[in-house]
């Protein structure tokens, strides 16, 4: 079998406008589609595809009135009714900024370089797979993700037999207490439907996945336990950032993320996971965990196919970079010169907790703002970072700083680099390596 290949920009360029102009109505899908079928030797993913479209002008969809530049579209988010930001601490307010920017976080008082903010556990864990391995090897707890001992407080699920095995060991009855708010739903035991749908996000590497079994785990049983908690859980979730996998797709993210065919596998799972198992045995397993029927306008948020994409684009765009989703730290904007930073200091008692630091002073009124992608990066790759969270060209007084002094530079390596580390995922991808 002949190994794929990825074009060239010309080859690309040229093979895509022909089939353009010959089929001037169909979409970027269709177009792809059309690539793929009159150059099978060839690895091409849909967005470098879109790339080509979208650079020549010709991409019309729900975000431009007509073919040509694509309107920016911004992740929307609103306000938390009733957050009561004071149960993390009295140093910050929330503030609303505006539809294009959404919420954030400003200063009610002096903050000094160096000074912990507030400390919090995360709303949800997905962790990082290296920690999630542990956990499902019985090596770290699986609440909050902390390497396990020999302590004698370790203890396992209590649903584990020997016949159905859940290999979910938890560090003290706390977390295993604590973890009755999501655990239940994902464990092999007691919903072995989850299972698939876990594996899917482990084998693929898809954190945001992960995060939303995990959320919507989380929202299915608070439902059934505490209503008022659950309004508070319901409350906190809608409100959160959120832009579409189809409006990022639209607007020519640069990311490596899955394509619509894993989408729709992704969902399939995720309903059999929590909502209709595919075996009988599996439906009663489930039906024993989830025994009140849900309203059907969270029912309809949460399985929907365009709410699923909605989802998945909600945790991509607000999980902390470890995996963890937090209620406060999610309020935080994005800046390439940060002022506060989120560390992880209790690595032997509680791993998943984090602590907001001022990096230098910050005065009243003052945004607290946090960076999306590594600050140490050239100017090009961290506005191709924000893309990748639907945020459009950064043009901070460091971006544009930057920017005036690779073009003083004589500076077109910047957009070379761009081009290579393109080509560089292509051949990646083609070759089966990420």
């Amino acid at each position: 079998m002949t190994a794929a290949i990825s074009p060239s920009e010309d080859d690309l360029k040229s093979a895509v406008l022909a089939l353009k102009t010959e089929n001037p109505s169909l979409g970027v899908p269709k177009i792809h589609a059309l690539l793929l079928a009159a150059h099978p030797e060839w690895s091409v993913s849909e967005k470098r595809t879109r790339k080509v479209l979208q650079n020549e002008g010709l991409v019309q969809n729900a975000n431009t009135g007509s073919a040509g530049a694509a309107r920016q579209v911004y992740p929307s988010s609103r306000l938390i009714e009733g957050f009561d930001v004071a149960k993390w601490t009295t140093k910050v307010e929330v503030k609303y900024f505006g539809k294009a920017k959404g919420k954030g976080l400003v200063a009610k008082e002096k903050i000094a370089e160096g000074e912990a903010i507030w400390k919090e556990d995360p709303f949800i864990l997905a962790p990082e797979w290296n920690l999630y391995d542990l956990q499902m090897s019985s090596a770290a707890c699986g609440h909050c993700s902390t390497p396990l001992t020999t302590s004698p407080l370790v203890v396992p699920c209590s649903a584990s037999t020997s016949s159905t095995p859940c290999p979910v060991r938890f560090c003290s009855r706390l977390c295993l207490s604590r973890s009755g708010r999501t655990h239940p739903l994902l464990c092999a035991s007691r919903n072995p439907a989850s299972a698939p749908l876990l594996h899917f996000a482990r084998r693929n590497e898809w954190m945001a996945l992960h995060a939303l079994a995990q959320c919507t785990a989380r929202v299915l049983l608070t439902y059934e336990q505490d209503e008022k908690a659950f309004k508070e859980d319901w409350e906190v979730v809608r409100a959160l950032a959120q832009l579409g996998m189809e409006e990022r797709a639209q607007g020519g993210w640069l990311g490596a993320e899955p394509d619509r065919a894993m989408w729709k596998k992704a969902h399939k799972l995720y309903v059999q996971a929590f909502q209709e198992p595919a075996t009988e045995p599996e439906k009663k397993r489930l039906a024993k965990l989830l025994k009140k029927p849900l309203p059907k306008e969270v029912s309809d948020t949460l399985f929907d196919y365009d709410a699923f994409l909605r989802g998945l684009g909600r945790m991509s765009l607000n999980l902390e970079a470890h995996g963890g989703l937090y209620v406060l730290h999610s309020h935080l904007n994005h800046s390439c010169t940060p002022n506060v930073s989120a560390r992880h200091f209790d690595q032997r008692t509680a791993l998943s907790r984090i602590t907001l630091v001022a990096r230098r002073d910050i005065v009243p009124g003052e945004e607290l703002l946090i960076t999306y992608v590594n600050p140490e990066q050239p100017v090009e790759q961290r506005r191709r970072g924000l893309m990748e969270w639907g945020f459009g060209k950064c043009m901070c007084e460091r971006c544009v700083k930057e920017e005036l002094e690779r073009k003083d530079a004589g500076g077109d390596a910047g957009k070379e680099e761009a081009v290579n580390t393109d080509l560089e995922a292509e051949l990646k991808a083609g070759l089966g390596v990420m």
